[in-house]
């Protein structure tokens, strides 16, 4: 009995503790958003790496680029292209002002640098894990020819991210509809542009709808072999991209969550986030020995059931900043 209620005890100092943790880790995320937008648009970066700020500008800049190559194209210009690269300042700016976009070209660029941390720090390959290695040579032959578009797209996306670029094929669903509605505000007041936009859009949706993005197959391949805590949440097997994959499927929050939880603000979050996820002891050691060498956990941690952990992160406001 008193064994039974030293551990009760235990249990609820450790949710105390990892809750006001989570509460300080809230308030980072809530001032995230107006501090991004604020340093796109003036030089001070000191509160974000100026490697994570250029990035998320290049996108920004490459995004519409591709917009209003589109829309040259989609009028008739003989040269879009170089067209394009003379056009389009005011739409970076129009770009901008879409938290959801930001946030997502934002947790791109943190993703890639923490990809590119780990392989020099620990060797884990950004590109071909161990984990994807086992899909691509899947018996299901639709898996593996997946796993290897997947292999092709993962090592574009280190390509373009070092090149500060992202296609608009690559972002999600949602956020691609953002982009082209916004590509329609640009115009809006010239008949001609305007015509040309919907032309554009047409085509520009017609390509997404063909793509399957990187983010997509990633999701098709956690949902098609099963979500396994040990062997997805291993940075070691899996690597970033899956690691990540698995983390917000396995917890119910978004990609971009999961990738501001590897972030050094959100070390309560992605404690219990792994915790929710049915990840033991063992493999909350390795996670946080990789991401944050210099921590270590609390003895009492591994005994938070999962569903503890769920309700504490349930309780933060955020599942990511709107």
């Amino acid at each position: 009995m008193a064994s039974s209620a030293n551990t009760q005890s235990d249990n609820a100092a450790i949710e105390r503790l990892l809750q006001d943790d989570l509460l300080h880790a809230d308030q980072v995320m809530v001032h995230m958003g107006p501090i991004l937008r604020h340093l796109l648009r003036n030089d001070d970066s000191s509160i974000f790496s100026d490697e994570v700020i250029a990035r998320v500008r290049g996108m920004l800049a490459d995004i519409a680029r591709q917009l209003v190559q589109a829309l040259g194209e989609a009028a008739g210009h003989i040269d879009a292209a170089s067209w394009a690269r003379e056009a389009g300042s005011g739409l970076v700016d129009l770009l901008a002002g879409h938290q959801a976009l930001l946030n997502h070209l934002h947790m791109s660029a943190v993703e890639w640098q923490l990809a590119d941390r780990l392989h020099g720090r620990v060797g884990i390959d950004p590109v071909l894990t161990p984990l994807l290695q086992d899909i691509i040579a899947s018996p299901d032959h639709d898996l593996a020819a997946r796993g290897m578009n997947l292999l092709a797209a993962q090592a574009r996306f280190g390509q373009a991210i070092r090149r500060m670029q992202i296609p608009l094929a690559e972002l999600p669903g949602d956020l691609h509809h953002i982009v082209l509605m916004t590509m329609h505000s640009y115009v809006e007041g010239d008949p001609s542009s305007v015509a040309a936009s919907n032309v554009a859009e047409a085509a520009l949706r017609k390509v997404r709808t063909e793509t399957a993005s990187r983010l997509d197959l990633l999701a098709y391949a956690v949902s098609s072999i099963g979500f396994n805590p040990n062997a997805m949440l291993s940075l070691q097997n899996a690597g970033v991209a899956f690691f990540l994959t698995a983390l917000g499927l396995g917890t119910g929050i978004p990609r971009e969550t999961a990738i501001m939880c590897t972030t050094e603000s959100q070390m309560p979050r992605l404690a219990l986030s792994l915790v929710s996820s049915g990840l033991g002891r063992d493999g909350l050691i390795d996670a946080f020995c990789a991401l944050h060498p210099d921590v270590t956990l609390p003895e009492d941690i591994a005994d938070l059931r999962p569903e503890q952990a769920a309700a504490l992160l349930a309780k933060s406001q955020f599942g990511f900043i709107a």
